[in-house]
């Protein structure tokens, strides 16, 4: 049901970011100084690992922080090279939407536009951490959220068949 605004106007769907922040990051280099020799002296790549997470809170008054979680380990043969993670978050003011559009903006949209604030503070502590630039490739957060749909349908499905 659309809300009636005071002109008599039904209320439209509204969408707005009020906040981006880094709500935590971290920086790990376990093996250095060791490390930095080994990078030059081996012929073994740098294994680099993302581990990729979000999740949303609902704050109230339709106000939403999304925190979006980037971990990159980076090993080299047997030993840790750098561990970098990034805590990105945003406060987005949703209204309006159905609650199956307000998941899909929470699951997709917002991850969506916190990446590349996270990717930045992601490749900035890690060349500030003495490695090689690392830039991290786009993540098509959209096709992320559907395969998510798609495995929660299909578990409630087994579920309700199992009942």
């Amino acid at each position: 049901m659309a809300e009636i605004t005071a002109n008599g106007q039904a209320g439209q769907p509204q969408l707005v970011l009020q906040k981006i922040y880094v709500k935590d990051a971290s920086f790990e280099a376990p093996n250095a100084p060791q490390v930095f020799q080994e990078m030059g002296e081996t012929e073994a790549q740098p294994q680099v690992q993302l581990n990729l997470g979000h999740k949303a809170t609902d704050l109230g008054n339709d106000l939403f922080e999304v925190v979006l979680s980037l971990t990159l380990t980076c090993n080299l043969g047997e030993r840790t090279a750098y561990l970098a993670e990034v805590h990105q978050a945003g406060i987005f003011g949703i209204a309006g939407f159905s609650d199956e559009d307000r998941d899909g903006i929470l699951g997709s949209y917002c991850p969506n536009l916190l990446f590349p604030y996270g990717r930045q503070m992601v490749s900035a502590m890690i060349q500030e951490g003495g490695f090689p630039p690392f830039l991290l490739q786009p993540i098509n957060f959209d096709a992320l959220y559907a395969e998510q749909q798609r495995q929660q349908v299909e578990g409630v499905g087994a579920h309700t068949l199992n009942s």
